[in-house]
């Protein structure tokens, strides 16, 4: 629940960030117009983007009876969850990492790499595997292309403010109007940023609200736990990187859909992280009754 409540107060947050921008840009249209593109843009986000991150990884379906066993165990925990079965796949990559996909319940997919069935047993794989189950349960990439409409279409009125500066801004026949440099200098500079800030808190917030979630499908937070270590571990988030089988100018940009992102920075880039700091991520699915 406290999860959901910062989800919405961010979502709050950056929407009023994007009206009073519209506001100080002088009226409706251009922030309807700035809205609108950002719409058309994400709406093919939205519906196709599963089937372009899946060719772009190279992923190939899985049936039943892989001796992996991860479509049997995809299976149990959707009827666990009274979630749709996905479609199951597994992406040639050694680094070890998983991401699910899909606009609603009913066309999802789930993708894990062989490096990630290699280094993890089969109970942590199962942490693994409940956790994307409730991003898709959670509707998080419908929650995420909202985030990203309203941050493209703040980009949109930036770029709209520096050209309303360049020319001087609308004036009226007495020469009276423009915009107030302290707006236009927000607006440019401050506003972006804000916008790329509450889009990672609203992606971390939903890591946390994914871990809990799936650590209640599977009834196994320590799994989790233990799958999350294995993965963050410094030698294989450096292997990661460096041994990528999967273009390194793709990786980082799906990095938000990884179960860990091996791109992140340390320090003050975290403000900018699309995952919490694993260390927290395992203390929470630790303090979790049972565990």
């Amino acid at each position: 629940m406290k999860n959901t409540i910062i989800t919405v107060l961010l979502l709050t947050a950056i929407s009023a960030l994007f009206l009073s921008i519209g506001h100080m840009l002088g009226g409706q249209a251009g922030m309807m117009t700035a809205l609108i593109m950002s719409l058309v843009m994400n709406f093919g986000a939205y519906w196709f983007s599963d089937k372009i991150v899946l060719s772009m990884h190279k992923a190939v379906p899985v049936s039943p009876g892989h001796p992996s066993g991860v479509h049997e165990m995809v299976q149990d925990l959707c009827a666990r969850a009274s979630l749709p079965m996905p479609k199951v796949y597994i992406i040639p990559e050694g680094a070890p990492n998983a991401f699910a996909t899909g606009r609603d319940p009913h066309h999802s997919a789930v993708a894990v790499t062989e490096g990630l069935l290699e280094i993890l047993d089969p109970r942590e794989l199962r942490g693994v595997l409940a956790h994307e189950l409730s991003h898709i349960q959670n509707r998080d990439i419908l929650v995420s292309t909202i985030v990203a409409t309203l941050a493209s279409a703040i980009l949109y009125l930036a770029h709209m403010m520096q050209w309303a500066g360049m020319l001087g801004g609308h004036r009226d026949q007495n020469g009276r109007g423009g915009i107030h440099p302290l707006a236009m200098l927000f607006t440019i500079l401050i506003a972006p940023l804000a916008a790329t800030l509450v889009q990672a808190a609203v992606s971390r917030t939903r890591e946390y609200m994914a871990d809990e979630s799936g650590a209640s499908i599977s009834q196994d937070p320590a799994a989790l736990a233990s799958a999350l270590k294995k993965i963050s571990s410094p030698h294989v988030s450096r292997f990661a990187r460096e041994h990528s089988q999967v273009s390194p100018d793709m990786q980082p940009a799906f990095s938000h859909m990884y179960i860990v992102n091996h791109f992140a920075g340390q320090s003050v880039m975290n403000l900018f992280s699309t995952h919490p700091p694993t260390e927290k991520r395992v203390e929470k699915l630790l303090a979790m009754k049972g565990c």
